[in-house]
């Protein structure tokens, strides 16, 4: 992929420089718990997560910080909740632009719009629009201030994977240096290291599916410019800057500009800044000043690993799947990765439930994999189509949009990133069907305001019996799990009633450590509690 970059960012890129560490020096390969490889998002993401839950964890990148550009911007609510969670969700909506509003336009005309948080009542808002540098620097910040509390997280910088061998219970790696190779062992190594994922070659693991014959070009450019903090989504616009196009703001008066160029194109000639500035020019329009700040052609691909599980190699992020960036749900996707992996490898750490626990998380986010790659395939096909018929109809969609609002559900600029719900999950228990389907087993919580809190961070990071106009006892232990129990009165019409209530006058929720619904009861029953905890440490039941 070939870049265009001026130094835009006011970020210490060498967040980890290289310091050479103990496991260097020794008569032979340390053993630690859990190592990561790479330090991307979702490779920081996993070893926080980690970290804070007691797992001594090994970050092991090529790089000492973040990377140069933009890359992923669109940051949805579900990955700030995960990142609340983890303690970097404050700086992050702090930095980030906020948008809930997106808009659908055709040549020169609106075509509608939408608003991706209609409901009051929550923390967070829908998207923030955040430069993936700001958000690993946040990320590491928040690794920082664990460390400073305790949390055993270790980053190495400029410690390169050069090869890996997978043994009976545990891998070996092979460490490149400043000061020369090592090797370190590790029960469980996580690997995170993106889309070419030099460890899934070192495994000759395979990774299989679609790429799309047409070719985007990302215009990063800093301006001052009234636009609204919005999404804005062009087909065929009339400023004729690309066959389609769409235009976001990011913070320091940079705003991200996608147009789509077709596949036989002339890669170098349209990377040329004068190529660019004529497309950008074309859009804005004559007398709008700007720089161009980053840059880059690409041709995306939807594609998986079979599995995300191979023994003690477990793969998350990129280095699992690939999906378009219609619809932000890339790094969105690798965050609940991270989300869905970090309880499950600690308790399996910890001795709390064996491996099938870690098989779930294969099954999971598998499935998750295939919700996104679905939803992007089916964004791609209508944004990019291929055939003279699939664009008659695409249009004829789009003509009848502005007008007739249920060809607004056909239309599509790329389905927005929503956290995925667990259907048909191992992990799931029992449901009640008086209780609303948005919090059924498998969903994330939906958040809700209680008092001057919120219910998300309330419920945190642990096993938690969610009562609601329920009698429950004040502790709860089973399976050696201590489970928080959280008592809260709902009353009727109230946020909290409405998304978690329903037709019920009372509920008791079972919610994961990642913050997803095991089961729920309209009253507490200790053995069906217990049952349902033995499912989701996915143990044998019977034995349980």
């Amino acid at each position: 992929m070939e870049n265009l970059v001026t130094d835009r960012y006011p970020i210490a890129f060498r967040l980890y420089p290289y310091v050479r560490c103990a496991d260097q020096s020794a008569s032979s390969p340390v053993r630690r718990p859990v190592v990561v490889g790479g330090g991307g998002p979702v490779g920081l993401a996993t070893a926080l997560d980690l970290g804070k839950r007691g797992v001594p964890v090994v970050v092991l990148d090529d790089q000492e910080g973040v990377g140069l550009g933009s890359r992923a911007i669109c940051f949805a609510k579900r990955t700030l909740e995960i990142c609340d969670r983890l303690g970097a969700g404050e700086a992050m909506l702090a930095k980030g632009v906020q948008w809930n509003v997106g808009k659908v336009f055709h040549d020169n005309r609106q075509l509608y719009s939408f608003n991706l948080l209609p409901e009051e009542g929550h923390a967070l808002p829908a998207f923030i629009n955040l430069q993936q540098p700001w958000f690993e620097r946040f990320l590491h910040e928040a690794i920082v201030r664990a460390q400073a509390a305790g949390a055993p997280i270790e980053i190495r910088g400029r410690n390169r994977i050069e090869a890996v061998e997978r043994n009976e219970g545990f891998v070996t790696i092979d460490v490149s240096t400043p000061d020369g190779p090592y090797q370190i062992e590790a029960d469980w190594l996580v690997a995170c290291d993106g889309a070419r994922s030099p460890i899934r070659s070192m495994l000759g693991l395979g990774f299989e599916g679609r790429v799309f014959e047409d070719n985007f070009l990302i215009a990063d450019v800093k301006m001052k410019a009234d636009f609204p903090t919005e999404r804005w989504f062009w087909f065929e616009p009339h400023f004729k800057s690309g066959d389609s196009a769409l235009l976001h703001k990011q913070p320091d008066d940079i705003w991200r500009i996608d147009f789509q160029l077709g596949w036989e194109i002339d890669r170098q000639k349209e990377l040329q800044p004068e190529s660019i500035r004529a497309r950008v020019s074309a859009m804005l329009g004559p007398d709008v000043e700007y720089e161009l700040d980053w840059c880059s052609i690409y041709t995306f691909q939807c594609r998986r690993m079979d599995s995300f599980r191979h023994g003690p190699v477990i793969f998350a992020g990129d280095a699992a799947h690939q999906v378009s960036p219609f619809g932000a749900r890339g790094a969105n996707s690798g965050i609940q990765d991270a989300d869905n992996l970090g309880w499950k490898l600690a308790m399996v750490v910890n001795g709390t439930a064996g491996e099938a626990l870690l098989d779930s998380y294969d099954w999971e986010r598998v499935y998750g994999a295939d919700e996104n790659i679905a939803n992007s395939t089916r964004a791609t096909d209508f944004i990019t189509p291929k055939s003279a018929v699939s664009k008659l109809f695409r249009n004829a969609v789009v003509s009848l949009a502005e007008a007739v609002p249920f060809a607004r559900t056909i239309v599509n600029s790329g389905r927005l990133s929503l956290p995925c719900t667990y259907d048909g999950s191992p992990l799931n228990g029992p449901d009640n069907a008086l209780m609303p389907a948005r919090s059924r087993p498998g969903s994330a919580c939906p958040d809700a305001p209680v008092g001057d809190e919120w219910l998300l961070r309330l419920i945190g990071s642990d096993f938690t019996l969610l009562s609601l106009n329920a009698t429950v006892p004040e502790n709860f232990m089973a399976h050696g799990v201590s489970v928080k129990v959280l008592s809260l009165a709902a009353s009727p019409g109230s946020a909290i009633a409405e998304r978690y209530l329903g037709a019920a006058s009372s509920a008791v929720y079972l919610v994961r450590p990642d913050q997803h619904v095991v089961a729920r009861f309209v009253s507490f029953d200790a053995d069906a509690v217990a049952a349902a905890l033995s499912r989701a440490l996915a143990k044998d039941q019977t034995n349980a």
